[in-house]
């Protein structure tokens, strides 16, 4: 599922409280401590790969972690993930409905444009 780079809107409750229950996913966010790829990650945390990739998947679904991608100069591209956050916050609307809004900092140019190029490999 490709998400759109540029959107802006928050994402559903239901996936943050998801993602953030998960205890392997709490272990990746923890040692994002500077963008790691999935094979860095699973070593880092002793998660085995298949499984880095599911909680990676479920992070990025809930806007926690972004992926971008470490340009090599022997073209061999690879995914690196960072954490996208510094915050969230869950507050009871003036509708007794519970909301979710996810801080961080905002992005440079540069940042979006990797991100931009991401999906675009993906999609070829």
């Amino acid at each position: 599922m490709v998400r759109d780079p540029l959107a802006d809107d928050n994402p559903e409750l239901e996936s943050i409280l998801e993602a953030l229950h998960d205890e392997d996913c709490r272990k990746i966010v923890a040692v994002l401590t500077e963008p790691m790829t999935a094979d860095e990650i699973a070593e880092a945390t002793d998660i085995p790969l298949s499984t880095t990739y599911r909680k990676v998947d479920k992070l990025t679904d809930a806007s926690l972690i972004e992926e971008g991608v470490e340009i090599r100069s022997d073209g061999q591209h690879a995914s690196q993930y960072v954490v996208s956050f510094e915050e969230v916050a869950i507050v009871l609307s003036e509708d007794n409905e519970f909301e979710v809004a996810v801080s961080g900092q905002p992005r440079s140019a540069d940042e979006r444009l990797a991100e931009l190029w991401s999906e675009v490999r993906k999609e070829t």
